[in-house]
C-alpha cells in the first residue's frame, strides 16, 4: 500500500467517502488510489470552484465532509471564492492538494508555490505530509479538524498537502481510533438566566443547528409562551422550512431595514446567530446594527448544541405548544414575469422536501412566499462570493439522490461556475435550476443608486450590464449536456418548471425577467 492508497482507505475508514475532483499530474497516485478502492466515489468537476461549492452542499446536507481533489496552488486558488463560502457556513470539508515531491521543490519548476499560504485564509487546519507513513495519520487527522467546532467564523475547512513523492512511497492506512467531537452543551444556568429576560420586545436569532426542524420546533415553542419573534440572519448555511414548522423570519439585506427591524426590540438573543452587522460599510451608517438600547444576549455559540438549549429553554418556560404554518400554496401566477411571479409558481409546484439553493436576489424572493407552503431545505449563499449556489447544488443532489433540488440563480453569478451544468449532466442529477436571467448585475446598480446619485452614466452602466452581447442560456445549457427552455411570460414559466419535474435529470429554465 503506497501513501495515497493509505489516503483513501483511511478517509473510508473515517466515513468520508465522496470527492469533488479536478486533479493533475502531482495527483495521479490518488487518482489511482481512488480506483482501487472500494467505497469511494469521485466526482468529476471541470472548475476547482465547481469543486469547492459541491463539497460545501454535500456537507451541509450530511454534516459529514466531503473532499476535494485540487492541482497544487493554482488549483487551490480557483477554488477559493467557495472555500470563503463554506468557511462562513462552517460546513466540514476536507481539501486534499497534491503537490510536487519534496526533493523537486527547490527547482522552482512552473507550477511551484507556497500551497499553504494559499490555503490559509479558508483553513481552520492545514498540513502538508512530511513522509508517506505519515499520510494515514495526517488524514484522520484532517477529518477530525474538520468536525471540531470551532468558537468563532474560522469555519471547518482542513486542508492537507499531499507531495507526490509522500503520494508514492509505502504508507498505512489508520482506523477510526476515537470518537469525533460533540457539539458542547450549554449550561442550564445560562438557559435559566435567558429565560427570565424573554418577552414580546424580545428577537431570538436563530443559527446553526437551531435551524433544524427540532430547533425550530422548540423555538416556535418559546415564541408561543413568550411573545419573542424568531429571525435567522440575512442568509444563514440552511434553514428547514415547511407547514409543520413555525414561521422564521430573515433579516433584512441593507443596514437601514435591519435598524429598522431592531428599533423597538429590547433584547437580542442569540441562539447560534451573531449579532447583525452591516455588510458593507456605508456613509452615515453604522458597522453595527444593535440599537444602543438593546441588550445582546447569548444563549448558544453556533460552535454549541443550539438545539439542545432551545429545548431546554422550552422546557424551563413550560412551552408545550406552537402554531403551524397553514401550508396553502399561492396560485400560479398571470402576471408579468418577475422575481416575485418566479416564486409564486416555485412554491405552487415544488415537491415536498425539495432542497432549494439559493445565489440570487431575485431568487431569494421564493423564501417567503414558500416557507409555509411545502416541506423543504433551504441552503444560501453564506459568504457573499455570488457562484455557489449551482455548485452547491450539485453537492446537495449528490448527498440527497431522492430529492429535488432547485438551483436559483441569477445569471451573472451562474456564469461564475458554469460548469457545474456539466457535472449535473454527467452524474444526471435531479436539478431544476432557474437563471434569473435580468442581464445585468443588478445588485450593483442598486447599490450604486444608493451612493446618491440620480442616474447611471454610460460608461458606469456598461460595467453592469449583461446586454452585449446577450446571453444564450438555452444554448450554454445544451452545451453542457442539460436540456433547457427560456420563459418569457408567468404561464411560460410555470409550464416549464411543469415539464421540468417530469425530467429524470437536469433541467435548466432562463426566465427572462421584465420585472422585478
Amino acid at each position: 500500500m503506497n501513501g495515497a492508497e493509505s489516503l483513501i482507505r483511511t478517509l473510508v475508514n473515517h466515513g468520508v467517502t465522496q470527492c469533488f475532483a479536478n486533479p493533475g499530474t502531482s495527483e495521479m497516485h490518488l487518482v489511482q488510489a481512488i480506483d482501487g478502492v472500494e467505497g469511494f466515489n469521485a466526482s468529476l468537476c471541470l472548475f476547482e470552484g465547481v469543486c469547492t461549492g459541491a463539497a460545501d452542499g454535500f456537507g451541509r446536507m450530511t454534516g459529514i465532509p466531503a473532499t476535494t481533489l485540487l492541482h497544487l496552488g493554482a488549483g487551490l486558488g480557483n477554488g477559493i471564492a467557495n472555500l470563503h463560502n463554506c468557511r462562513r457556513a462552517a460546513t466540514p470539508l476536507l481539501n486534499i492538494i497534491g503537490d510536487h515531491a519534496v526533493h523537486h521543490g527547490p527547482y522552482d519548476a512552473p507550477l511551484t508555490s507556497d500551497v499553504e499560504a494559499v490555503a490559509k485564509p479558508v483553513s481552520s487546519w492545514i498540513r502538508t505530509s512530511r513522509t508517506s507513513q505519515g499520510v494515514g495519520i495526517d488524514a484522520a487527522a484532517a477529518v477530525h479538524a474538520t468536525l471540531r467546532h470551532q468558537p468563532d467564523s474560522g469555519g471547518n475547512i482542513a486542508t492537507l498537502v499531499v507531495p507526490t513523492d509522500c503520494a508514492w512511497g509505502d504508507g498505512v492506512a489508520q482506523p477510526l481510533s476515537q470518537p469525533f467531537d460533540p457539539l458542547a452543551r450549554v449550561q442550564t444556568e445560562v438557559v435559566r438566566a435567558v429565560a427570565s429576560k424573554l418577552n414580546s420586545r424580545t428577537i431570538l436569532l436563530l443559527d446553526g443547528n437551531g435551524l433544524t426542524a427540532e430547533g425550530i420546533k422548540s423555538a416556535g415553542r418559546i415564541a408561543a409562551k413568550t411573545g419573542c419573534a424568531l429571525f435567522t440572519p440575512t442568509f444563514p448555511p440552511r434553514v428547514e422550512a415547511g407547514p409543520e414548522l413555525p414561521a422564521v423570519n430573515r433579516l433584512p439585506y441593507f443596514p437601514e431595514h435591519v435598524l429598522a427591524t431592531l428599533a423597538n426590540v429590547d433584547q437580542l438573543v442569540l441562539a447560534g446567530g451573531m449579532e447583525p452587522v452591516s455588510f458593507f460599510a456605508y456613509q452615515d451608517q453604522p458597522s453595527s446594527l444593535v440599537p444602543e438600547r438593546c441588550q445582546v444576549i447569548h444563549l448558544a455559540h453556533r460552535h454549541e448544541d443550539v438545539a439542545d438549549a432551545l429545548a431546554q429553554l422550552a422546557y424551563e418556560l413550560g412551552a408545550a405548544d406552537f402554531s403551524p404554518q397553514d401550508g396553502t400554496r399561492p396560485e400560479l401566477p398571470d402576471a408579468r414575469l418577475s422575481a416575485r411571479t418566479a416564486a409564486q409558481a416555485v412554491a405552487a409546484l415544488a415537491p415536498a422536501n425539495s432542497i432549494i439553493s439559493v445565489d440570487s436576489g431575485g431568487g431569494g424572493a421564493a423564501y417567503d412566499v414558500m416557507r409555509g407552503c411545502v416541506p423543504h431545505t433551504w441552503l444560501n449563499l453564506t459568504g457573499g462570493s455570488i457562484g455557489g449556489g449551482g455548485p452547491v447544488a450539485v453537492g446537495a443532489a449528490l448527498a440527497c439522490p431522492d430529492r429535488p433540488v432547485f438551483a436559483l440563480l441569477g445569471d451573472g453569478g451562474a456564469m461564475y461556475t458554469l460548469q457545474f451544468l456539466w457535472t449535473a449532466a454527467r452524474e444526471n442529477l435531479n436539478i431544476t435550476t432557474v437563471i434569473y436571467s435580468n442581464r445585468q448585475y443588478n445588485i450593483l446598480e442598486v447599490e450604486y443608486l444608493r451612493m446618491g446619485v440620480n442616474q447611471v452614466g454610460d460608461r458606469a452602466a456598461a460595467l453592469f450590464d449583461l446586454n452585449s452581447p446577450a446571453l444564450n442560456w438555452v444554448a450554454l445549457a445544451n452545451g453542457h449536456g442539460v436540456e433547457a427552455e427560456k420563459a418569457t411570460t408567468s404561464e411560460e414559466f410555470s409550464a416549464a418548471l411543469e415539464r421540468a419535474l417530469d425530467v429524470d435529470g437536469p433541467y435548466l429554465i432562463e426566465a427572462e425577467m421584465t420585472g422585478r
